[in-house]
């Protein structure tokens, strides 16, 4: 196994590893600046596009050059060519301390988002679903800083996880209907570290690799939940996962360079790195596009 920083970007708060299969490009985002990346593989012809509001999740569209955004207040879209932003839905407007947070597309072209307390004190968030039609329905609540969406390759399980609670939930999954059903408890993080679940993804094994922020760990739990390995990461504040690359194989992490609140710590020199891990001989699956 070998670490390495693709580049060094200093992200505010880096999230949201994406790997696109048709472009062979990553993009990931800094949630507090409100920036949308993209690169190559290995860093270069980076490209960045600002947007007015902090960011939580992005998702490419499958009709031309744009995205789908999880901003501060609501779902919206992106124009690639033109920059332009526009309000798709905002399913929040009485809760003005909330904002969306992490979000994933199933094999049917929606997107899942969950919205978190920025104060990550209430647990005032939900778990919404933006369908190809652009309709919004809440389909879970009452988590406090929504995180980690991811799907299996089977397409039966919706993997979500409340950040400070350390719950990682699984749910049954309808991919016909985009219904989620019977959450229980997937697996229950070891936090003595200090730190909280935040980003996932699923490899093709089946497997989940979630990131415990501010613990500075990644751990891959096997699809009935028992731990199977755990990467040290070089700095702490590292906050989501992705597999990428021409091979599906390059496992990219993104991290913070200042912590979101007062109470949270400080880190190394690497803080806010985009981060490449290889040679872990397992493949990610690919990540599906927004729409029908």
């Amino acid at each position: 196994m070998r670490i390495e920083v693709v580049l060094d970007v200093k992200t505010t708060l880096g999230e949201g590893p994406l790997w696109d299969v048709v472009q062979q490009r990553l993009y990931w985002i800094d949630s507090f600046d409100g920036r949308v990346f993209r690169s190559t593989a290995d860093g270069r012809e980076l490209r960045c596009w600002d947007v007015p509001q902090k960011i939580g999740s992005m998702a490419l569209r499958k009709d031309g050059e744009g995205a789908i955004l999880s901003l501060e207040r609501g779902f919206y879209t992106l124009d690639f060519k033109t920059g332009e932003v526009t309000l798709i839905h905002d399913p929040e407007p009485n809760l003005p301390r909330n904002r969306i947070n992490d979000g994933k597309v199933d094999r049917r072209g929606r997107f899942f988002a969950g919205s978190m307390d920025t104060m990550e004190e209430n647990a005032s968030g939900a778990l919404y679903r933006l369908d190809p039609d652009f309709s919004v329905t809440r389909i879970d609540s009452g988590m406090t800083c929504s995180n980690g969406p991811c799907f299996s390759p089977d397409d039966k399980t919706f993997y979500f996880s409340d950040t400070w609670t350390g719950d990682i939930w699984a749910y049954d999954f309808d991919i016909n209907t985009g219904s989620v059903s019977n959450r229980r408890a997937f697996v229950m993080a070891d936090m003595s570290g200090g730190g909280g679940t935040d980003g996932s993804t699923v490899d093709a094994e089946g497997a989940l690799w979630n990131v415990l922020v501010y613990a500075g760990q990644i751990v891959r739990y096997t699809a009935d939940g028992k731990v199977d390995r755990v990467i040290e990461m070089p700095v702490k504040k590292v906050t989501s996962v992705m597999f990428g690359g021409p091979n599906l194989d390059i496992l990219y992490v993104t991290s913070m360079a200042k912590p979101p609140l007062p109470r949270f710590p400080g880190d190394g020199v690497l803080r806010g790195s985009l981060f490449a891990i290889h040679d872990l001989g397992i493949r990610g699956v690919a990540e599906p596009r927004f729409g029908a």
